[in-house]
């Protein structure tokens, strides 16, 4: 079962009570801030504007991503670090080739590649340029996503002040009639409010998780490939565990010698 990441949950909770407790707490009332006109033109003129700068496929994969943001389901490094040292033990004692039957129940893609590459004998050297090369395209893959939420983010306040001026010739097109002047004014102001609400408390923090994500997701590859690359040159299962653990954050390292 898939946990939810309890941070980007009350993240954005967080942020919309804020802006929306804080215009209470000034005594404004929750509708005078929920104008659809002013989302019509903020979120339309957002997502238009960033279709217009991304191929469709990327802005669908940026789409299917925000499961990233709100899953806090990653495996711990260090369970990684224990499955590597386990099929270390068993290469020395059966050979690479005593592994072949451990490969399909890897559940990591990348993990399973490089495993199966390095039993099958391929050269280290073109093991490693082979997985260095996937890990090139995947981070690139990635980086397109969050680029999409980045881009989206810095679109939105422009268009926020779009609307506002909107509003603003709205307004002085009725000067005539004061009935007409509250409205106006409203998707003026809202428009803006929208604007850089949803680029600073969604959009910008979504881009900056996925690349937060990403470099940890490169970091746990890079001590993978290093791992595969260690049962294949025959190393020690130790001296490759303490080679391993310095891929490790200090905390889980020093979490890791009080379990020993």
């Amino acid at each position: 079962m898939k946990r939810m990441d309890i941070a980007s949950l009350i993240g954005i909770v967080l942020g919309i009570v804020a802006v929306v407790g804080g215009n209470s707490l000034e005594g404004g009332k929750t509708q005078s801030i929920l104008q659809a006109t002013a989302a019509v033109i903020v979120f339309g003129g957002t997502l238009g504007a960033t279709l217009l700068s991304f191929p469709l496929k990327d802005v669908l994969r940026a789409a299917a991503s925000l499961k990233e943001v709100f899953s806090g389901n990653k495996i711990a490094p260090e369970l990684y670090t224990r499955e590597i040292v386990s099929y270390a033990s068993k290469a020395r004692r059966n050979g690479l080739i005593g592994l072949d039957s451990e490969i399909p129940s890897i559940r990591n893609n990348f993990f399973k590649k490089a495993m199966r590459l390095a039993v099958d004998g391929l050269e280290p050297r073109i093991l490693r340029d082979t997985m260095e090369q996937e890990n090139l395209t995947f981070e690139e893959e990635k980086m397109r996503a969050a680029k999409v939420f980045e881009s989206a983010g810095g679109f939105a306040p422009t268009v926020g002040i779009i609307g506002a001026v909107l509003g603003l010739i709205h307004v002085m097109e009725n000067l005539s009639d004061p009935t007409k002047l509250g409205t106006g004014i409203a998707v003026a102001f809202v428009a803006t409010v929208y604007g850089i609400g949803v680029a600073n408390l969604i959009l910008l923090p979504i881009s900056k998780k996925l690349m937060n994500n990403l470099k940890y997701d490169l970091a746990v590859r890079d001590m993978i490939l290093e791992g595969v690359l260690g049962i294949q040159a025959g190393l020690n299962p130790h001296y490759l565990e303490e080679r391993l653990n310095a891929f490790l954050s200090e905390e889980i390292q020093q979490r890791l010698k009080r379990k020993r």
